[in-house]
């Protein structure tokens, strides 16, 4: 016999999940527009392709292709 889910724990637990994503997420995207303004006075050209450049090599390293890229 299955058990009967809490719907409202299930949705509690997951919007809690969901807050914190989008605070780690809010922090992660404030951090580096101050190390942008603290290491390039603002500009975002730097950060940006080394950004962009990491983001594939973390797509690329664990399996050695872009398939990710293809769900875009």
């Amino acid at each position: 016999m299955k058990k009967k889910r809490n719907v409202f724990k299930y949705f509690a637990d997951n919007l809690v999940i969901v807050i914190a994503l989008v605070l780690i997420w809010r922090d992660i995207w404030l951090m580096l527009d101050g190390f942008d303004r603290m290491f390039f006075g603002g500009n975002h050209y730097f950060s940006s392709l080394g950004g962009i450049i990491l983001g594939f090599a973390l797509l690329y390293l664990p399996d050695k292709d872009l398939k990710e890229i293809q769900k875009l």
